[in-house]
């Protein structure tokens, strides 16, 4: 014998269990933009220290191969 408060409870389980995925897709896409931001600041950063590099080559010339070295290292990445 199926009663309406059991009807009722399953189709607030499934409706929690939509709830949750939507909360797991929304956590997701959060976690993917963050990551996504960090590979940004990462390419900015390095783009800068390639900068200095390039600068500390014209400024240091016995050491200007390293440096030559170090600015394309960290323009690659």
């Amino acid at each position: 014998v199926i009663q309406s408060a059991d009807v009722y409870a399953a189709g607030e389980v499934k409706s929690d269990h939509k709830f949750e995925e939507y909360e797991k897709a929304r956590k997701e896409e959060k976690h993917h933009k963050h990551l996504e931001e960090l590979g940004g600041l990462g390419a900015v950063a390095a783009g800068g220290f390639a900068l200095h590099e390039k600068h500390a080559e014209k400024k240091d010339p016995e050491r200007a191969h390293r440096h030559k070295i170090e600015e394309e290292i960290a323009a690659a990445a």
